[in-house]
């Protein structure tokens, strides 16, 4: 990893693509913590390391031209929202995880100290389906959460996508200044715009039909 001395070695053109690399890896770590294949801790370390990289580049921001400033420090704003996006769902999920392995090891407990004074009887055994019962709730509620995390990082997706897309437009426009487009090829590009931002609501307002649609089903 980078470190603070070698601000004299690094650019900021040289950080920002292994930033953003760091950010899609936690991406892709944050799926693998909610299919139980990977611990947050392991997420958490990459999450440092980006905190740590956007900060050597905010130090760099002032080598840059005014222009450029603003330009830069839009763009590490949008990788620490999408990291602390990230870190946020990791420890709704590491909360969820502890508190499941915590009731299993209450009731593992409770079994064991009546087992000490009796053998099962009925009341253990109702108390044994309460248990299940609750396991199975605790289950529908965790993939009714996975379902809104999934859809907060749809959601995260298509704003991102959103604002590349409106850097794009940007860039065209200036670029259509200097080359002299049309006014009609101008128009169409607007138009195709305000297609996509439509296409980003649609998908927000399907998004959210589905969660309603699980909520309430589970």
């Amino acid at each position: 990893s980078c470190c603070y001395p070698l601000f004299s070695m690094t650019s900021i053109v040289e950080l920002f693509p292994k930033c953003r690399k760091l950010a899609y890896d936690s991406r892709q770590q944050l799926a693998q913590v909610q299919n139980g294949i990977l611990y947050a801790s392991e997420l958490y370390i990459s999450l440092d390391e980006l905190e740590r990289q956007l900060d050597i580049m905010e130090q760099l921001v002032h080598r840059e031209t005014p222009a450029q400033r603003q330009v830069w420090k839009r763009k590490i704003l949008e990788l620490r929202e999408n990291g602390s996006s990230i870190r946020k769902q990791a420890e709704r999920i590491d909360r969820m995880v502890h508190a499941s392995t915590r009731h299993q090891r209450d009731r593992q407990e409770l079994l064991r100290r009546r087992r000490g004074t009796k053998q099962v009887s009925d009341e253990e055994q109702d108390l044994n389906n309460l248990a299940d019962e609750g396991q199975s709730l605790q289950q529908s509620q965790s993939m009714v959460d996975e379902l809104i995390l999934s859809g907060q990082a749809s959601l995260n997706g298509l704003v991102e996508q959103r604002n590349r897309l409106r850097g794009v437009r940007q860039m065209v426009v200036s670029i259509g200044d200097k080359l002299g487009l049309t006014n009609s090829t101008m128009k169409i590009i607007e138009r195709r715009d305000i297609t996509d931002a439509y296409l980003v609501f649609a998908g927000m307002i399907v998004t959210c039909i589905v969660i309603y649609f699980c909520w309430f089903h589970f």
